[in-house]
């Protein structure tokens, strides 16, 4: 056995990647006025700064497991590392938007490629059980700290150096964490050949969500256009399942009785994500363009929203062991929402003052520290002896609600400089707080079918021990 002492290099350094990961989410998001300013990008140029990283992390995520299962992940995790830091500066020494935006997309390529890697890679390098379980809570709470981390970073890094300090802050971390991974000599989990990555599903994914959220940023300068291109996604998408249900080794191998319940709590963690990135990434700009605030000062101001993620990982765990993860799941939303009504009121009423705002910050950010665990929670529970499969679609569901909501949000609330944007801003809120209610109430009738003898209950049961075990 391997000292523990000799594992912490490559424990730091799988923990930075995946960070840095989550990092890059939300700490452009300060960046975005200046941004703008310097290389005259438009509310669709900034949205796609944003959103050209998270496509391809939302659209490869299923396939860059599975590459790592054939490969082996330590290959997949330096490709990625290597892919990241490039892509960073080029992000960097970007001339103009559109460069910028391709090498956000290739940042997004690297990200995807790392994710699910770091944490098997991890698992893999841990001698027991206990061992496992400490390096897992050590690599969820790093990288619940990159979401409040982000708009604070951000903040620092632009007021004192820039836009382009953001992008340059990834180089020397991934430069570094490179090195314990590449001196890994440990046998890996056995590959698996005769495992067959879905290419083609994976195609498909992307494509799908590339062409509509290219359709929601393109509708107001063509809505011909913006059609087409919803055409196109809608047929990708169709050809994706078309082809999940025909291919031996699918992207998502979800058995039927976990189907609904997987679907249903997918379908919840997209909506949390649309409204909280989608909501971010207004915010952001009103704090800079509307109220003249700083980078820093801005960044510190969302700090109330993105604290209680992980602060409320331990509580929420205990109140979903208590009364079960969709009820916490209801709970949460219906938190999210009062906040984000809190939060429409100070965006039109002048005189709220931030104090007002940074509380309503806070109980939105409540809200969604305790739906966000809870909402897992319920889709690891829909297959307990493949809890990669459920990981894969949950995350690959709020990466892509993330998307899509930053690209609405964007296109509906208009430029950070017109008149408008402000009560648009509120008016968006005021949605998320509709749909947020919306999914309280999907959790909510849901929860019935956890409840002893439910019929859900039994056919997991069935599904989870096999034919012979169930009674």
């Amino acid at each position: 056995m391997v000292p523990n002492r000799s594992r912490r290099p490559l424990t730091l350094a799988l923990c930075s990647g995946y960070f840095l990961v989550l990092l890059d989410v939300t700490v452009v998001n300060v960046a975005l006025p200046e941004i703008g300013a310097q290389l005259d990008a438009g509310s669709a140029g900034l949205a796609w700064v944003v959103d050209a990283y998270s496509v391809p992390l939302a659209g490869l995520l299923l396939a860059s497991g599975a590459i790592g299962d054939v490969v082996g992940h330590r290959r997949v995790v330096l490709l990625g590392m290597a892919c990241f830091g490039v892509a960073s500066v080029a992000c960097a020494l970007a001339p103009t938007t559109g460069v910028l935006v391709a090498a956000r997309a290739v940042q997004g390529v690297g990200a995807a490629l790392m994710l699910p890697g770091t944490l098997a890679l991890i698992l893999e390098n841990s001698p027991d059980a206990t061992a496992r379980n400490r390096v897992v809570g050590v690599w969820a709470a790093i990288g619940g700290a990159a979401l409040p981390a982000g708009p604070v970073v951000g903040g620092i890094l632009v007021q004192a150096a820039g836009w382009r300090a953001v992008f340059w802050l990834s180089v020397p971390i991934i430069t570094l964490a490179l090195i314990p991974v590449m001196r890994l000599r440990r046998p890996q989990q056995p590959r698996r050949p005769q495992q067959k990555v879905d290419w083609v599903g994976a195609v498909l994914l992307v494509t799908a969500l590339t062409f509509l959220v290219t359709a929601i940023i393109q509708i107001q300068e063509s809505s011909l256009l913006a059609a087409i291109l919803a055409v196109v996604a809608a047929c990708a998408l169709l050809g994706f399942f078309a082809t999940e249900q025909r291919v031996s080794h699918p992207l998502m191998p979800v058995p039927r009785p976990a189907r609904r319940p997987l679907g249903l709590a997918s379908l919840v963690a997209a909506l949390m994500n649309f409204c909280a990135l989608g909501g971010l990434f207004l915010l952001t700009q009103i704090l800079q363009d509307v109220h003249r605030l700083s980078p820093l000062m801005a960044g510190t101001l969302t700090l109330p929203a993105m604290l209680p993620l992980p602060l409320l990982g331990a509580p929420a765990g205990r109140l979903t062991t208590r009364i079960g993860a969709w009820r916490t799941s209801a709970l949460g939303a219906s938190i999210a929402a009062a906040g984000a009504i809190g939060i429409a009121f100070t965006l039109t009423n002048s005189g709220s003052g931030y104090i007002a705002l940074g509380f309503f910050l806070a109980v939105w950010g409540t809200g969604l520290g305790v739906l966000t665990p809870a909402i897992v929670s319920a889709a690891m529970a829909t297959t307990p002896t493949t809890p990669g499969l459920a990981s894969g679609a949950s995350n690959t569901a709020r990466q892509t609600g993330g998307t899509l909501g930053i690209a609405v949000f964007a296109t509906l609330a208009g430029s950070a400089d017109s008149a408008g944007f402000a009560p648009h801003s509120a008016a968006l809120f005021i949605t998320t707080a509709i749909i947020f209610m919306l999914a309280g109430i999907i959790a909510f009738e849901y929860s019935s079918s956890y409840a002893p003898g439910s019929r859900d209950t039994r056919e997991r049961a069935t599904d989870s021990r096999g034919p012979h075990q169930a009674h």
